[in-house]
């Protein structure tokens, strides 16, 4: 079985940073795609990031300049470095493997295992 567990949200002032760690367990880790979406209350789970086996990742416009995704292999972890937050940046994060080993996807269709989640929130 496979288990998603997302940790390091938190309360920060806007231009504050946050790293997010995703740990999984169960099946390949290194042969899937992995991706970070976030939702805001009352809006719909949207992309955020998402890093290949080969370590390419892929932002969202919005976040381009001042997110990080990356993994360790070794530790079947994924992280995201989030710089210079905004605001609009406060949702609760999930993190997510992709269905298909390789298979690169920005919908929430494109991913089958998730995180429960881990909130953060931006103060102007």
């Amino acid at each position: 079985q496979v288990q998603l567990v997302e940790s390091g949200g938190g309360l920060v002032q806007a231009g504050d940073s946050l790293r997010l760690s995703c740990a999984t367990s169960g099946g390949t880790f290194s042969s899937y795609v992995m991706a970070w979406f976030r939702q805001a209350p009352g809006k719909e789970r949207e992309f955020v990031a998402s890093i290949g086996s080969d370590h390419t990742p892929t932002y969202t416009d919005s976040v381009k300049g001042r997110f990080t995704i990356s993994r360790d292999n070794a530790k079947n972890t994924v992280y995201m470095q989030m710089n210079s937050l905004k605001p609009e940046d406060t949702a609760v994060y999930y993190c997510a493997r992709s269905r298909y080993a390789y298979r690169y996807g920005t919908g929430t269709n494109d991913y089958n295992y998730w995180g429960q989640g881990t909130q953060v929130t931006v103060s102007s």
